[in-house]
């Protein structure tokens, strides 16, 4: 049985940094990032935003899109992001 999964951009108040992690609960891992529970780099630089996230069928899908991602540049990330979220809220509330 094959098991979806996510990836997922959070970032902090300032929007300046960026960090790209996939998990197969979306709304879980988002909390732990928003308890400070979530990586030792988000909470140094205290990331707890979620302003982007793609759906996939299986948790290899979404590795994949996770290194690609993580290769690319910090433009091409946000104008990504800015596709569906210009205003890079924090989209945490919309996945209760």
């Amino acid at each position: 049985m094959q098991r979806g999964g996510c990836v997922y951009i959070i970032s902090n108040k300032n929007r300046s940094v960026f960090y790209i992690g996939v998990t197969a609960n979306l709304y879980t891992r988002t909390s732990e990032h928003k308890q400070g529970i979530g990586s030792a780099f988000t909470k140094k630089y205290n990331c707890t935003d979620l302003v982007y996230y793609e759906t996939f069928g299986s948790i290899e899908e979404a590795i994949k899109r996770e290194k690609q991602l993580k290769e690319w540049k910090r433009a091409w990330k946000e104008r990504l992001i800015k596709e569906s979220n210009p205003e890079m809220r924090d989209l945490y509330d919309d996945l209760k």
